[in-house]
């Protein structure tokens, strides 16, 4: 079983996969941070060292699948290599701190890794505010992370809610991370868990060889604002998507309705002469 969660810089990740690993007695793969050569100067120099930096996490969750699939262990991961692929990656090049060369050079290389590896069988997304962000940040005082602006953090989250709205790769479960305390609350961290139990022992049915799954989305929590908009599911709400399946095809007009909105048309005309 091989669990991942994903989450913007300061959401609970870490956290959230060390109570899980105690909980379950499953290996945990953290992020490769503390051993990280590019970390502390990609914060001095974006610009400068922010192709070394995601091709380090690149390849360094690349070899954290692999070895997923090599031992058939259960695990708990902390950030998948979806996230360097579609948010940061992207966000550098959106923000000029990645040429365009680097960039495609880098997504190549995405490309045939995503081709070799397996997704994981839950994807877990703690989604938090800004502000929550922030004063999660703070509170773990990590030096290098003192430069990290409200903007970056900002256009991240952006990105990991448009990421997670088209997310077809498996089932997914959205913690609303203002309104669940895990980290310090037993009771919130059991309801995470019985969640995580439900998906385990009963809602992973054996699938046709080469069939999609369907993607599963449970919110556990308010919708959490991220940038003055909710943009999580209703609470408690299973909502199940086929995955891959193409956006719905615009409403047609009926015969009927024709006549009914030429005549608003021309209502709003006289209102702009008036």
């Amino acid at each position: 079983m091989h669990i991942a969660i994903a989450g913007n810089i300061g959401s609970g990740k870490t956290t959230l996969t060390q109570l899980l690993a105690k909980h379950y007695k499953w290996d945990q793969l953290q992020e490769a941070v503390d051993n990280n050569p590019y970390l502390f100067d990609f914060y001095k120099d974006m610009q400068r060292w922010s192709f070394n930096l995601q091709i380090f996490f690149l390849n360094s969750r690349f070899e954290q699948l692999l070895d997923i699939r090599r031992s058939g262990r259960n695990v708990i991961q902390d950030r998948t290599i979806y996230e360097d692929a579609f948010i940061f990656a992207p966000n550098l090049h959106a923000m000029g701190l990645m040429t365009t060369r680097d960039f495609e050079n880098y997504f190549r290389l995405f490309q045939n890794m995503d081709s070799a590896i397996q997704p994981p069988d839950l994807l877990i997304y703690l989604q938090a505010p800004v502000d929550k962000l922030v004063k999660q940040i703070s509170e773990r005082g990590r030096e290098y992370e003192n430069s990290i602006s409200i903007e970056y953090l900002k256009r991240l989250n952006e990105r990991y809610d448009a990421w997670i709205e088209k997310y077809d790769k498996g089932k997914l479960l959205v913690i609303d991370v203002e309104d669940n305390s895990f980290h310090n609350d037993p009771e919130d961290l059991g309801r995470i868990i019985s969640r995580i139990d439900a998906e385990i022992h009963g809602l992973f049915p054996m699938e046709p060889s080469g069939a999609k799954s369907e993607v599963k989305v449970i919110t556990i929590g308010k919708p959490a604002t991220t940038n003055g908009k909710a943009t999580s599911k209703p609470v408690g709400k299973a909502v199940s998507k086929p995955a891959g399946k193409a956006a719905a095809a615009p409403v047609k007009t009926s015969a009927k309705s024709k006549p009914a909105a030429k005549k608003a048309v021309a209502k709003k005309a006289v209102a702009k002469k008036r």
